[in-house]
């Protein structure tokens, strides 16, 4: 059974995860860590239960999502997997963020780049991968068929959706990410999202006024 713990990190407020099973392997995704309090609470967490991190997830790479990438690598030796389809916004990531007053250091390329379809595995666990852009060009989500949750990025959130005014987002491509690749997932799956509080899909299907 897969865990789930988040961490709420940088000046947005971002959602970064870490998943992990019985055999204490863990993913960390979307780690948004910036100041040194938060790297340091991730830190203690790994620590304290003794997990191992074997792979290091972005669902897409806009600033507020790979702020922590760096210190990942630094500590874990462990490059970031992302779909190809973003590396443009990764590496766009080091000329603006001065323009937000923000500091960045700089994330490292994968050496393996996700695809649109498949799975990720990890101890006695694996995640499938939803291909689900709009948001950005190559967004992914991750899901648990067994554990019956979603780790959605900023597709979908609690009664609202991801902005699509960024380089890269399109709003029908992200409705309709959302209505046939998300709302396909059973009512009771639990969503974790990129900002916020979790939701579930069937609740976002009656009352998020984005999707009605």
């Amino acid at each position: 059974m897969i865990q789930v713990k988040s961490f709420t990190c940088n000046p947005y407020q971002e959602n970064a995860y870490i998943l992990f099973d019985e055999t204490l392997e863990c993913v960390i995704i979307d780690p948004g860590m910036y100041s040194g309090e938060e790297q340091n609470a991730v830190l203690k967490f790994i620590a304290e239960h003794k997990l191992k991190p074997v792979l290091l997830l972005n669902t897409h790479c806009h600033i507020d999502h790979v702020l922590g990438n760096k210190f990942v690598y630094d500590t874990y030796g462990l490059l970031p997997q992302f779909h190809k389809g973003e590396e443009l916004l990764l590496n766009s990531v080091v000329a603006y963020a001065p323009s937000m007053g923000m500091r960045y250091e700089v994330s490292p390329l994968p050496e393996v780049y996700l695809p649109e379809s498949g799975v990720v595995t990890f101890g006695s666990s694996s995640l499938e991968i939803i291909f689900a852009p709009g948001h950005s060009p190559a967004h992914l989500c991750f899901y648990s068929a067994d554990d019956n949750f979603l780790i959605a990025g900023d597709v979908l959130f609690h009664q609202s959706i991801g902005r699509t005014d960024l380089p890269g987002g399109n709003y029908e491509q992200l409705i309709r990410s959302i209505k046939e690749k998300l709302f396909v997932l059973s009512d009771d799956c639990k969503v974790y999202p990129g900002h916020g509080q979790s939701t579930s899909i069937g609740f976002e299907k009656k009352h998020n006024p984005f999707l009605s």
